[in-house]
């Protein structure tokens, strides 16, 4: 399988973005709703998809109530949505999904390690998802009078991980249990971190204020080698630590079907063990990245790409086997690339 991929700067949604949501606007409302029929992933994990059955998710909310939600615990970004919603029309269903409230459930599986060592500070992720899921598109945007790189993801404003000029990181990973609450997607809360925060330690308190729907690890890091890993979850209170490196589970395992099944444990340990390493570089960690337990090529949820951020330079290398494109506040070139997924099982 090919993927291609874009390196875009939009400075905030207009026509083209308009384009992109009405073309993928019935693929949106099928994420939303928790329709995965079809999906590469539901074919290749089957059963293991019957957790989305017994979350208790209820019925969407309506989108008066997500705005509320926007309104009370992100209001910066109320602004935005506001346009956005005016500019796909008066739908109620588009409306909720534009606001990332509530969404529905997901586990991924990836890798955040960050390294203060010859190079740094930095922050290692490997992002793996669905192909068929994630988006195509890494951008440069400016909202709020403040550039921010990440990677997008549909349908509006999500980011998967992503720095702003001020030298902040951020970046998640699912933490590992199939919980749901009345929360946000983390993909939106950290465009919110990314568009209003300049250190860790603001990003920190911001964060632990917000209701977040689903498990997740998020890890942040800035250009004074600040670094903080919060474990979240919408039944657990938020806990933050200095943990360097986070898997797909928190303090413990609790789900072992899905710990099994991505290797959580072992890939935890694999870092842990190259970070502890005295003679270890940022390039041979890097090399341990695109290699076995770490690197995935399970159909279900392969690695997409691996990220390496360095703050104080405000620059990103985006890492493929073979190809590695780098972007920065600096320099932000419009190019694109396809890779070759071929031979994933």
């Amino acid at each position: 399988m090919h993927k291609r991929f874009v390196f875009v700067r939009e400075e905030r949604p207009e026509s083209e973005w308009l384009a992109r949501f009405i073309a993928g606007r019935a693929a949106a409302r099928r994420w939303y709703l928790g329709d995965r029929r079809g999906s590469s992933r539901a074919d290749a994990e089957g059963p293991a998809l019957d957790w989305y059955k017994g979350v208790g998710r209820g019925d969407p909310p309506t989108g008066t109530e997500c705005r509320a939600a926007l309104d009370q615990y992100m209001p910066e970004l109320l602004p935005h949505y506001d346009r956005v919603c005016e500019m796909v029309g008066s739908d109620e269903l588009d409306r909720c999904i534009l606001s990332h409230y509530r969404p529905p459930p997901e586990a991924a599986g990836c890798t955040l390690v960050v390294w203060h060592g010859e190079g740094g500070p930095a922050l290692v992720r490997q992002q793996d998802f669905p192909l068929d899921m994630v988006s195509d598109r890494f951008e440069m945007t400016n909202w709020s009078d403040r550039r921010v790189i990440g990677k997008a993801q549909r349908p509006w404003g999500g980011l998967h991980d992503g720095i702003n000029e001020d030298g902040l990181v951020v970046t998640s990973t699912f933490g590992g249990t199939p919980v749901q609450g009345l929360g946000f997607a983390v993909i939106l809360i950290t465009r919110y971190l990314l568009e209003t925060c300049t250190r860790v330690e603001q990003a920190v308190t911001a964060l632990c204020r917000i209701p977040i729907a689903l498990s997740h690890n998020v890890m942040m890091l800035d250009r004074s080698g600040d670094h903080a890993t919060v474990y979240l979850g919408p039944d657990r209170a938020p806990a933050v630590t200095r943990d360097v490196a986070t898997t797909n589970h928190q303090e413990t395992v609790v789900w072992p079907e899905l710990a099994n099944r991505s290797r959580t444990v072992e890939r935890l340990g694999v870092v842990r063990d190259a970070l502890s390493d005295p003679t270890m570089t940022l390039r041979d960690l890097t090399v341990r990245f695109l290699s076995p337990p770490i690197y995935s090529r399970g159909l279900a949820s392969p690695t997409v790409y691996t990220a390496i951020y360095w703050p104080v330079e405000g620059c990103v290398d985006y890492i493929w086997p073979g190809r590695t494109v780098r972007q920065g506040f600096q320099r932000f070139d419009a190019v694109e690339y396809t890779h070759d997924y071929s031979g994933l099982t």
